[in-house]
């Protein structure tokens, strides 16, 4: 017996044992050293005009024998001669695949995709094997030679017999190992079942560029007697074919124009189990220092488990067509978790295993591409197809807002473009440029308001007391939407028109347009102000005036007031944006109502630790409540002034669509009232 070159036993134990986190592995490892046996013939075909071989007759074939325990993969490739196998089975980690790749380098072009790297493949056929036997016939040579080993110390070379040039690789396959204990036993009964292989062949070696072919069992109809009454049923049959199991030519390395969009919804739909067909799809293909084929595909809904803890995003990364991980979640951003598709790269620097990759510099280079499509393709849906942007923003937009604010705000440029929201005035869904662009002249924010109902939101008195005034309230409705605006802080409009600062400045603007010029434009940042917070600075100076005076004069009435309701209020206050309603609550600090409510549904929310908001019921000085107050007031009357704070407080928390912390009490100062 010789001995394995290198440290063997210590080398071959960590390979079978530790590089390899997948059995299942070693079928795609096999599959790609007879692949490349037989672009390594196809090559000498190519380059050598005296060698004849019939393309057609390029293959590789998978079979089994469930009695024997024996699986063969078999090529009819360029073969190895007693040196080659000496060299390439007996020296661990020599790759044959990868000296032809350097000698060869110049020449290959298109026609030849060499896969191998390292030469530790077929080692991994011991983690399910415990005997590998290759019988292989180099090209031109009349004998063949026989490689053996268990694996353990050593291997044999011997003479042997094949019909043609190519390559056996015969394994053996270990027993099945029972469970102990109650833990789970091992079974290998896999690799040795049609469904088992075929399985492991089409998620793995789908697209090697050969047939990997198999005989398979398939039922047909027996032909019917002759003598068989109008009662006969029909009788069935198995029988063997040989089949291709695999499709070869990936979809996503043909050229756009060659494949039918039903060709692409199919392949979407069979390899990413959906049932519908995808909104959009790109492809595209990267040149360069590194070189791709991207196929990615926007769903046209979300999955069901897309939000939860368990969901894994990622896209299929091939390297030379040959499937590498499943879902590659370094290829996506989290916003974009939704994205499904497949990259194909023969220069990627793939570990040892070929399960994970080494230089995170290029999967970051692919990644950043992949997202500029994915955000032009989301972009192009937008102004091209608006129903359908918009029916994808249902069902993807809360990653979209999650993405700006879980980064802190520094995605907001990328992203912000592409967020809806809904419109008070319009009466439907409107892009942040889109409520820009329609401002009044003179508008220096974007004003919004959050809940849970936009029905309820739009009648609120805070929301119509800024529609009174001309201006625009977007009403956001999901819970990360305000969350979303904080981390924003505000968004900068593209190409408004220029503000100037006098009136003649502006004058002058407009006689220039009037003789012909285009309209200066500007690059504007518009702060984001929630309408039930803080001063939004939309009283005229009049009213500001009143409030004023309200306020000073009926200091007492204030006081009063804020001692009824203790800590529920920082203060009570006359409001200047009050019109039809008596009263409201706002709050002042960066803790909206609607951030509270959110916080308080979530997992850590704790009535000793949350946050508080900072709240303030403004009083419409206008209004006849108010009179009715200042008359209390007046005649001395604390017990009904402590009534009607209690009433407007929790009635503004209503309209707020919180409930009041005593509602029995709230009913009682009703009935009282009445």
């Amino acid at each position: 017996m010789r001995q394995f070159k290198t440290e063997s036993k210590k080398l071959l134990d960590l390979m079978i044992n530790s590089i390899y986190t997948n059995k299942e592995i070693f079928l795609r490892e096999l599959i790609s050293n007879a692949s490349d046996a037989v672009d390594k013939l196809n090559f000498k075909s190519l380059s050598d005009s005296s060698i004849q071989v019939d393309q057609g007759d390029l293959a590789i074939r998978v079979s089994f024998d469930k009695d024997a325990r024996t699986l063969t993969v078999s090529d009819n490739g360029i073969g190895m001669t007693a040196e080659d196998l000496e060299k390439n089975l007996g020296t661990i980690a020599h790759s044959g695949s990868q000296e032809f790749k350097q000698e060869n380098a110049e020449h290959q072009g298109n026609d030849v995709d060499i896969i191998g790297q390292f030469g530790v493949g077929f080692y991994s056929a011991f983690m399910v094997a415990s005997k590998v036997r290759v019988v292989s016939r180099a090209f031109g040579e009349d004998a063949a030679h026989v490689w053996e080993s268990d694996g353990l110390e050593g291997y044999t070379i011997e003479e042997g017999e094949r019909a043609c040039h190519g390559t056996d690789v015969i394994l053996t396959i270990r027993e099945n190992i029972p469970g102990e204990n109650g833990e789970p036993g091992e079974s290998y009964d896999t690799y040795l079942s049609e469904w088992g292989l075929k399985d492991l062949i089409k998620r793995y070696s789908n697209y090697v560029r050969y047939p990997v072919q198999m005989m398979v069992t398939k039922s047909r109809e027996k032909d019917k007697p002759e003598d068989a009454g109008e009662d006969y049923t029909p009788e069935y049959e198995d029988y063997q074919e040989l089949e291709t199991v695999n499709s070869m030519t990936p979809i996503w390395k043909k050229r756009s124009s060659d494949v039918s969009d039903e060709d692409y919804n199919e392949f979407y739909k069979s390899t990413f189990h959906d049932f519908e067909d995808p909104a959009r799809k790109v492809s595209f293909h990267a040149e360069g220092t590194l070189e791709y084929d991207a196929l990615l595909f926007i769903p046209s809904r979300a999955p069901f488990d897309l939000y939860s803890k368990d969901y894994e995003k990622g896209l299929a990364l091939y390297s030379s067509n040959v499937l590498i991980m499943d879902k590659c979640a370094d290829l996506l951003p989290d916003y974009y978790n939704f994205v499904r598709g497949v990259v194909d790269s023969q220069d990627i620097s793939l570990n040892i295993s070929r399960e994970t990759l080494q230089q995170n510099r290029q999967l970051k280079a692919i990644a950043k591409r992949v997202e500029k499509r994915v955000t032009s393709e989301l972009e192009k849906m937008r102004d091209e197809d608006r129903e359908a942007y918009e029916t994808f923003f249902e069902n993807f937009g809360r990653g979209l807002k999650f993405g700006i604010y879980s980064s802190y705000g520094m995605k907001a440029d990328e992203l912000a473009d592409l967020l809806l929201f809904w419109s008070a005035r319009e009466n439907k869904m409107v892009t942040l440029a889109e409520y820009a662009a329609a401002m009044p002249e003179g508008q220096k924010a974007i004003y919004y308001a959050a809940g849970d109902d936009r029905t309820r939101l739009s009648k609120m008195p805070v929301v119509k007391s800024v529609l009174d005034r001309g201006y625009d309230v977007l009403l956001l409705t999901t819970d990360v939407d305000e969350f979303t605006f904080q981390a924003m802080r505000g968004y900068t409009a593209k190409n408004m028109p220029k503000l100037y600062e006098d009136d003649a400045a502006r004058e002058a603007a407009a006689k220039a347009v009037a003789d012909g010029a285009e309209p200066e434009t500007e690059d504007r940042f518009l702060e984001l102000k929630n309408v039930a917070t803080g001063d939004l600075d939309l009283a005229t100076e009049d009213e500001k005036k009143d409030a004023e005076e309200a306020s000073k004069e009926h200091e007492d009435l204030f006081g009063t007031m804020k001692d009824a309701l203790g800590d529920k209020v920082e203060k009570v206050a006359v409001s200047a944006r009050l019109t039809d309603a008596p009263a409201c609550i706002t709050t002042e600090g960066p803790l909206s109502l609607e951030m509270e409510k959110v916080l308080a549904r979530g997992p850590e929310a704790d009535a000793g630790t949350m946050p508080k908001t900072q709240r303030v019921l403004e009083l419409n000085a206008k209004h006849p409540v108010f009179d009715k107050l200042v008359a209390a007031q007046e005649a001395g009357d604390t017990g009904k002034i402590e009534l009607y704070a209690g009433l407007l407080y929790d009635q503004a928390l209503l309209v707020e669509g919180i409930l009041p912390a005593d509602p029995v009490a709230f009913a009682q100062s009703v009935c009282e009232l009445m």
